[in-house]
């Protein structure tokens, strides 16, 4: 009998031990807004046109970070890298297309992997745009079909080229996700919801104009497989309950959970719903803006009914900068989406990649701290492998820099980074250290700029063969010092040559 109680005791004791193992582990929910500029919060812009009240709240709960950035100026590279710790640009440049094939090798480790290896609960709600299998529900023989649309041969899969009834690989359930929900990208077929790795309904229509009215911009929605009424504007409110159900199934559970949660706002068709429409100074897109705005504040209150807030750790950023139509807003509404800096989505002027960048996590991070330190997204990995002691081997987040110490509030936990690479397509980099950012061409600009633009800023043409700004004096980048400073252009150029060769920027 005494036997029996003091196996009894120990049992218990480690079940106690185990309890308090995972209170320990906090929570984690990453919303990635899609296309938000820096200059759509009011916390980082006094002159946004836009009311941002949850952000601004997350923003005082929190730190936010004034030199915050995405590892590319489109969605699926910045995307990979923030689930991968590694640059995009060391695999491929460009967004996965409609019915493209996964990003991942089946090595690499993804945070929710390592957070499983943890005993973590993680899902994925919301636009993937990272690739899957897709050829293995192609039916044998299938063949694209050449259809003209608006004027162009565009050569698209119809409907029945896949067998919609079979599983689909290579998604987020095959790279450690335990649940998805989403309808992958939308404005990229096949417009369906996909649970898991299964298309809940059967794609039997195709789409084709794409000239539907938006509150700015164009549709540009892509044309192939559709369900029959598939209804744009409810993607984002249908993801929001969806995430808003599955934190709520988390509360009796004894698992910390992982949320990865990317909207598909403010990204084009720029549609924000009825209810918001009127309610920002920005036309349509500053209405989709305060929608992603209302989610946000979704997302905080069922932390908070389900008394989850004190232990989560919470990140909100964006994965590129804002769209082209940012101009035409600027001309009509006086609302700068990429605030004090130059360029836009797809560039590598501060305007592309760096975005909104919050960090909330009671206890451990003093509210209402601004950092002006370089975070990459890339450094939510590493940080995220500290916080749960996870010892990262030296294969993997080869660009991932532990920020813990400073998001903790640690004093000399200064300049982190040694520098950080920004790119988007093959053909040019930005490289960045401390104060001085190098651009190896003679601009960053891949969006095309109107003449406007150039006079009201004062943009002149750079004759020489790359650029050189100094942030601290010339955030907006009008005066190249490439001409002033050979030794910092060669140190720079050096600096990124290295980085490309090792194949990693972080030593571990």
């Amino acid at each position: 009998m005494k036997k029996l109680f003091i196996l009894f005791l120990v049992i218990a004791g480690f079940a106690c031990s185990s309890d308090k193992m995972d209170q320990q582990l906090p929570n984690i929910v990453i919303i990635l807004a899609d296309d938000m500029g820096y200059g759509d919060v009011s916390f980082l812009n006094v002159e946004s046109k836009i009311p941002t009240p949850n952000l601004n709240q997350l923003a005082q709960e929190g730190m936010y970070f004034t030199d915050g950035h995405s590892s590319s100026g489109i969605c699926s590279p910045s995307r990979y890298s923030l689930i991968t710790g590694c640059y995009h640009w060391r695999k491929f440049h460009d967004i996965v297309q409609s019915f493209g094939p996964s990003v991942f090798d089946p090595e690499e480790l993804t945070l929710p992997e390592m957070l499983k290896e943890k005993g973590y609960r993680t899902a994925c709600i919301g636009k993937w745009h990272l690739g899957w299998d897709w050829e293995e529900i192609k039916k044998p023989g299938a063949q694209t079909q050449s259809i003209e649309i608006n004027g162009a041969i565009r050569e698209i899969f119809g409907p029945e080229a896949f067998d919609w009834s079979k599983h689909i690989p290579g998604g987020p359930i095959s790279n450690g996700f335990d649940y998805y929900f989403g309808d992958d990208v939308i404005n990229f077929p096949p417009y369906t919801w996909i649970e898991n790795d299964s298309i809940l309904i059967e794609p039997t229509e195709l789409y084709l104009n794409g000239l539907e009215d938006t509150q700015e911009g164009k549709w540009e929605c892509r044309p192939g497989p559709t369900v029959k009424d598939w209804d744009y504007y409810q993607v984002l409110p249908t993801i929001v309950r969806k995430a808003v159900s599955w934190i709520d199934q988390q509360k009796n559970s004894r698992q910390p959970f992982f949320l990865y949660f990317p909207l598909s706002a403010p990204h084009a068709p720029i549609i924000p719903n009825e209810g918001f429409r009127g309610k920002s100074q920005a036309g349509g897109y500053g209405d989709f803006v305060v929608e992603v705005d209302w989610i946000v504040g979704q997302i905080l209150n069922v932390l908070e009914r389900n008394s989850f807030a004190e232990n989560t750790l919470l990140v909100f950023t964006s994965d590129n900068g804002p769209e082209r139509y940012a101009y035409e807003r600027l001309q009509k509404y006086q609302h700068n989406s990429s605030g004090p800096l130059r360029g836009l989505k797809r560039d590598i002027w501060e305007g592309g990649h760096r975005v909104p960048f919050i960090i909330r996590w009671p206890g451990m991070v003093e509210p209402g701290k601004i950092s002006n330190e370089i975070i990459n997204q890339t450094d939510i990995f590493a940080t995220i492998a500290e916080i749960i002691d996870y010892n990262l081997p030296a294969s993997a987040a080869p660009d991932s820099y532990s920020f813990l110490s400073h998001w903790k509030g640690d004093p000399k936990a200064r300049n982190i980074r040694e520098a950080m690479v920004h790119n988007t397509f093959e053909d040019k980099y930005a490289i960045r250290k401390g104060k001085w950012v190098l651009i190896n061409a003679p601009d960053g600009t891949h969006s095309d700029v109107p003449g406007w633009i150039n006079e009201m800023f004062g943009y002149e043409p750079n004759y020489y063969p790359a650029a050189l700004f100094d942030l601290t004096i010339d955030l907006r980048q009008q005066k190249n010092l490439y001409m002033e400073h050979p030794e910092i252009v060669k140190e720079l150029q050096d600096l990124l040559k290295k980085y490309q060769e090792e194949g990693r920027s972080v030593i571990r």
